[in-house]
């Protein structure tokens, strides 16, 4: 319940609302109760293997962004509501709102006995909270209205990309980010060409690896030089 509905407790509580307010809705509640049942405790995990079909696995995954989408807006409108044009609060409400399951995961793991510092979404944001991100500033700017374009407009084109952009994701069982060439080209302007770790560490093997190679050739030329002269004076 923590990871489903994980943007409801999010932003109730940063907006010091109840943080149990989704359990009010015993329909959401039921559907993902019975999701959760029949995922797990299936007989033989026919609804698992149902759902393991590529083309429903993507029809899913289309619908999910769709309601990322909505989450986002009504974060953002949600918090307007609280405090009139607060743009950093309607960002970080939408954002959360829209992307809750992936910036509680932390607190979810720990419930669950599991603790994995490295996955903080903070840190090292995924794809669908950097998406889910990008998404709250626009739609912030735009209920502002310093963003000029239509919201339906808005909403189309961004639901658009997102169902895109997952679906040629699944397709390639690519877990690149699309993000990742303008992320480069912006962390090269902002902040200099700075190697990774991993990168110096394989450049001090190949150094190594080649210096010995040259120390190995050169004891191999000296005992070579000294056979020869001992066959001269023999």
């Amino acid at each position: 319940m923590l990871y489903c509905f994980g943007g409801s407790v999010l932003s109730s509580l940063m907006l010091a609302e109840p943080p149990v307010a989704f359990l009010a809705k015993g329909t959401n509640i039921l559907l993902a109760s019975s999701v959760w049942y029949l995922v797990f405790y299936c007989p033989q995990d026919i609804f698992y293997r149902c759902f393991a079909f590529l083309p429903l696995r993507l029809l899913v995954a289309g619908m999910k962004e769709v309601t990322r989408t909505w989450k986002i807006t009504a974060g953002i409108a949600h918090a307007d509501s609280h405090f009139k044009d607060a743009w950093l609060v309607m960002v970080a409400v939408g954002w959360a709102r829209g992307a809750g399951g992936g910036l509680i995961s932390n607190f979810e793991q720990l419930v669950r006995g599991v603790w994995k510092p490295e996955t903080n979404e903070l840190l090292k944001m995924s794809y669908p909270v950097k998406v889910t991100l990008i998404g709250a500033v626009l739609f912030t700017l735009q209920h502002s209205q310093y963003l000029p374009i239509a919201r339906h407009n808005l909403v189309f084109l961004y639901t658009i990309f997102l169902v895109i952009s997952k679906v040629t994701m699944m397709l390639t069982r690519s877990a690149t980010s699309p993000f990742a060439p303008f992320e480069a080209a912006l962390g090269h302007l902002f902040f200099g060409l700075q190697k990774t770790p991993s990168k110096l560490r394989s450049e001090g093997a190949a150094s190594s690896n080649g210096s010995s190679v040259c120390d190995r050739s050169s004891e191999q030329h000296r005992d070579g030089v000294k056979k020869r002269q001992a066959k001269k004076t023999e």
